[in-house]
């Protein structure tokens, strides 16, 4: 009797919470087609990259051999030699040691001496191993110098995770005059953690240097150059621009630490290795094996930024160390060679071949200039001493490049006496662009959809430089690239877009994690060796990246903007190249809503198309080979002059109509 009442209410339950969950709520908005006269700027929705994460080194610089130059501070990092002198006293197959040379650059190389023909054996781990493709060809190349002895052979082996042979190939070397060698080995199996294993026929002495594999398959086929299926992520968001080379990696922990581009042009051999600073920086994920190579170089930034359609907008340090680490200062009277920096650096990316660094670009294969229009000072520094070194900087560029754009920063956080600072002294010096950066929870960013509604549009523009929503907190390991973040993203979205008359660019970050070499979670794209996976907010990304339109117009609920009432949020445009409008519309609801639009202004075709990005559970990730969460399209039929459509619980949905 007990049961059969319990079950009795558990349906009643049942069907009352399905009553509950089924009940839509219904939405009236009006379109008005009136142009504002705003427009959404071509750089509206970019592109951050950091190498974090091994962003660079490891992810998107396509070199699989983990310190190839014998840089890092442990110099033989990365690499094994498992039937060396050093294991056994009583195996006297061989040794490596890394040695220093003249060289001012680079100046380690390895000394490898054979005592047993075939007996000794290098291994390189590669970045988390490396992964290589069943009948895919990888270029090999190394310098090399006899010193005494006759080895006139270097095997290079691919070996997967048991040891196994997966592809070889010989290079025969000779002569004691260093000489740069290459070669060519196909993979026979795919394989997620391979290694390469050298070994050498003769014995004697040889020194060897830049030992490095790329996969042939590169972006845009250029040898040595960037992963293919990365590049290919970032050129599908459409970006307005690519900001580089990132946030506080432009900082450094110290002055001494911080990016210098100088040093990141030129032969790739001669570019000094420097410590990732964030190579220890988190006590959850510390990676005393990370390192920047400098392989993806300012040229090589700029040419991304050429490839993918993008503006650059390089980032360079102001003098100030990251102030979350030592805080370290150029003084004021040493700050001439920082501003310098900058300087050359317009010339480089737009200077004549004629000119000094202009030629430097030349040399490097790209004659005409890069057609550079902004440029970042400093990251994300705060208080006094930033604004008085901006001042130095702001001048000395306008004073030789008048119309140059300079990107400043408001420091690391949204509010606060800092960023309240920070904003009224930018202002008072007529600051051009001001870079705000927020991590907060889903939260926060649904509740600031107004964040913009009331900046002065007379003032300086808003580059919404770093967001992510945070599932857990700032920083933690524990963060989720969930549907929850990334639904409160779309909404939060709606906003700078609805002000676009203040908010110029937007970019989330960071960009890229690996799967195993990550220090910061969430991330816009997860890769491994061989593949990669778009979270849900890259598909937020991608839908405004592809939707942006060109023209502001009005979509309103009883006469006000769509900010969240009932949970919804909305947006919309006129794109004048390709005829149509385009409304962006956030249910953040766990029900879905009957949404109907009154069009004013212009005549629509009778059909249109509507792309969803939707997940019933806001906990839900994609992962690889799991793309739980992604855009899905349909057709519908407009209900005369109205667009009528059911926007599904928790979803973001784009309507995209041609005009008539």
């Amino acid at each position: 009797m007990k049961s059969g009442f319990v079950s009795s209410v558990a349906l009643a339950l049942a069907l009352t919470g399905s009553v509950v969950c089924t009940a839509q709520q219904k939405n009236s908005y009006v379109l008005d087609c009136k142009e504002t006269g705003i427009k959404i700027q071509p750089t509206m929705y970019g592109i951050f990259f950091e190498d974090i994460n091994l962003g660079a080194d490891g992810g998107l610089y396509a070199e699989m051999v983990k310190n190839r130059s014998f840089e890092f501070a442990a110099p033989l990092m990365g690499w094994e030699q498992p039937n060396s002198d050093r294991h056994s006293l009583n195996d006297k197959s061989g040794y490596a040691n890394a040695v220093r040379t003249e060289k001012k650059v680079n100046s380690r190389i390895l000394r490898v001496e054979v005592k047993n023909a075939g007996g000794y054996s290098l291994i390189n781990e590669g970045f988390r191993g490396m992964g290589v493709k069943a009948n895919d060809l990888y270029n090999i190349s190394f310098m090399a110098a006899n010193q005494s002895g006759a080895i006139s052979k270097v095997k290079f082996q691919l070996v997967d995770e048991a040891g196994k042979v997966v592809g070889e190939t010989a290079i025969s070397v000779s002569g004691t005059a260093w000489k740069t060698y290459t070669g060519q080995v196909k993979a026979t199996t795919t394989v997620n953690k391979a290694k390469l294993k050298i070994t050498f026929d003769g014995t004697g002495v040889i020194d060897m240097d830049m030992i490095s594999m790329f996969p042939q398959d590169t972006w845009k086929g250029r040898k040595n150059g960037m992963r293919k299926d990365l590049v290919q992520m970032l050129y599908d968001l459409n970006p307005g621009f690519l900001r580089f080379p990132g946030g506080c990696i432009v900082e450094g922990r110290t002055l001494e630490q911080r990016y210098q581009w100088k040093k990141t042009v030129g032969p790739v051999e001669d570019r000094e290795t420097l410590i990732n600073r964030w190579n220890v920086e988190f006590g959850h994920k510390q990676t005393p094996d990370y390192f920047q190579t400098f392989g993806i170089g300012f040229f090589e930034y700029f040419q991304l930024s050429e490839d993918i359609g993008a503006e650059p907008l390089p980032v360079l340090s102001c003098g100030i160390a990251c102030q979350f680490n030592t805080g370290e200062l150029a003084p004021m009277g040493e700050l001439d060679p920082y501003v310098q920096d900058a300087i050359d650096l317009i010339e480089f990316a737009n200077g004549p071949a004629t000119s000094a660094w202009g030629k430097v670009r030349a040399d490097m294969g790209h004659p005409a200039p890069f057609n550079l229009k902004m440029i970042g000072v400093g990251n994300e520094q705060w208080g006094p001493d930033y604004i008085e070194r901006y001042k130095v900087f702001e001048k000395a560029i306008h004073a030789k490049y008048p119309n140059m754009k300079i990107v400043s920063g408001s420091g690391p956080f949204p509010d606060g006496e800092q960023f309240d600072y920070g904003w009224k002294e930018l202002k008072k010096l007529n600051a051009q662009i001001i870079d705000e950066h927020y991590y907060n929870t889903p939260t926060w960013f649904k509740e600031n959809a107004t964040r913009y509604d009331k900046y002065d549009r007379k003032g300086p523009k808003v580059f919404a430089g770093e967001y992510a929503a945070q599932s857990v907190a700032i920083a933690s390991p524990e963060n989720k690239n969930n549907w929850d973040c990334a639904l409160a993203e779309a909404a939060f979205m709606t906003g700078l877009e609805r002000n676009a008359e203040v908010v110029n660019m937007t970019s989330y970050a960071p960009l890229f994690a690996h799967e195993e070499g990550w220090q910061w979670t969430p991330d816009l794209i997860w890769f491994n060796n061989l593949q990669t996976y778009a979270t849900p907010n890259y598909y937020v990304q991608k839908l405004y990246g592809n939707n942006a339109g060109t023209d502001l117009i009005s979509i309103t609920d009883k006469g006000k903007a769509i900010t969240g009432q009932n949970g919804m949020f909305a947006t919309a445009v006129t794109d004048k190249i390709t005829g149509e409008v385009i409304i962006k519309v956030v249910n953040t609801t766990a029900k879905a809503q009957k949404t109907d639009i009154s069009v004013k202004g212009k005549k629509l075709a009778k059909q249109g198309t509507l792309i969803t990005l939707k997940s019933d559970n806001l906990t839900t990730e994609n992962g690889f080979g799991k793309d739980t969460i992604k855009p899905v399209e349909s057709a519908f039929s407009l209900s005369g002059s109205k667009i009528d459509i059911e926007v599904p619980a928790q979803a973001f949905v784009i309507i995209k109509v041609k005009i008539n």
